[in-house]
């Protein structure tokens, strides 16, 4: 199930009528990207569980590209995961994003899961081979990881437990993908592991999830960035030439593809896949 070169794109689930119909319009769009599959977002705890599912399902009817739900097992059941999966199983649903995810807002209780490999092993357990299963991975290290060393290991067991291939983390610096992969080689995993595409467009809203999620913005961009004030052109320019780059180094170096983080728009995406030769001009 996964090409040599892959592309996909990531959609979190709107809120209103008006929201679904801009993530369908991008998602159409988005099909000059000849994608592998497109991925739904999931909110912490399951939070947004009822609208992943309806955009899955509507992606999976009407895209013609497969849909992967994101998956997160913190403050989940066994049983809920189980009734989840035989539900996407009865649509034809075969890939998945298996993550721990973020314990929701006053919870303190993670369930019966505590980590994604649990989640990972389940499922196999479950359901075998029938599910194709994506992991996270954080080349730049998760922000509670207490060592890279900690890192890699809690990135191995997930492999272990019959992870497919992974998506990481977005990072703006190509040697810490590289370096990423070069440590996972040396541990003996060999799978797939994508690089996830943030593209730049807000930079006050970048560098707060950058705090929040532990993705390195280098100072050099940072700075950049800062000295454009509220200039939205000259950070949308700016932001296209370093994602560009980026995209192309990460591809000649060896990456397998690129998971582009959409957040339900197109343009700047379609932009990029210009850029790359991926989309005829």
């Amino acid at each position: 199930m996964n090409s040599p070169t892959n592309f996909s794109c990531e959609f979190f689930p709107p809120v209103t009528a008006e929201g679904l119909g801009k993530l369908q319009a991008a998602r159409q769009q988005l099909l000059a990207l000849r994608p592998a599959y497109f991925s739904v977002t999931y909110g912490a705890g399951g939070s947004t569980r009822d609208r992943t599912v309806e955009i899955v399902l509507d992606t999976q009817a009407h895209s013609g590209v497969p849909a992967a739900p994101h998956l997160t097992c913190i403050a989940a059941t066994r049983d809920s995961i189980r009734e989840l999966l035989n539900h996407y199983k009865a649509h034809g649903i075969r890939r998945i994003v298996a993550l721990r995810g973020d314990m929701p807002s006053g919870m303190r209780d993670p369930g019966e899961f505590r980590y994604a490999n649990e989640l990972v092993s389940f499922i196999r357990a479950e359901f075998g081979d029938y599910f194709y299963l994506e992991v996270a991975a954080y080349p730049e290290y998760h922000p509670q990881a207490p060592s890279p060393e900690k890192d890699l290991e809690n990135f191995q067991r997930k492999v272990e437990a019959g992870a497919s291939s992974a998506i990481t983390q977005y990072f703006y610096n190509p040697d810490a993908y590289f370096r990423f992969v070069d440590r996972c080689a040396g541990l003996g995993i060999n799978l797939p592991i994508v690089p996830g595409i943030m593209p730049i467009t807000n930079f006050t809203q970048l560098a707060r999830f950058s705090d929040a999620c532990g993705a390195e913005i280098p100072r050099w961009i940072r700075k950049t960035l800062e000295s454009f004030g509220d200039d939205r052109e000259a950070i949308r320019a700016f932001g296209l030439d370093v994602v560009s780059e980026l995209c192309r180094k990460l591809l000649e170096g060896g990456a397998p593809g690129l998971h582009f983080y959409t957040m339900n728009q197109a343009g700047l995406i379609l932009t990029l896949g210009e850029r790359l030769g991926l989309i005829a001009r």
